[in-house]
């Protein structure tokens, strides 16, 4: 690439890639806690193994198939490693 424009396709692959590695999100925490308080609007409070607290919702998959969640279920959570003080429910164990 010497000065000469490059074709369209060989244009979108540069963007494609420039932009990937540019803009790459920062992988979420995932950890699994325990559901001590179940709050309104689908929102819960989960205790995590290191003694903190999280503010949790439920991933709209979960939302969408209806499972139920209660006090005491072991759940997955994933973590925004920019607020640690919310956090997304993805899984229930059993």
């Amino acid at each position: 690439m010497d000065g000469e424009i490059p074709d369209r396709g060989e244009a979108a692959v540069l963007n494609r890639l420039f932009w990937k590695n540019r803009l790459a999100k920062e992988e979420p925490i995932e950890i699994t806690g325990t559901v001590t308080q179940v709050l309104p609007g689908t929102m819960f409070r989960v205790a995590l193994p290191n003694g903190h607290e999280v503010l949790a919702h439920i991933s709209g998959k979960m939302r969408k198939h209806f499972i139920r969640i209660s006090v005491g279920d072991k759940v997955n959570v994933q973590m925004s490693p920019y607020d640690l003080g919310k956090a997304r429910i993805t899984f229930r164990q059993a």
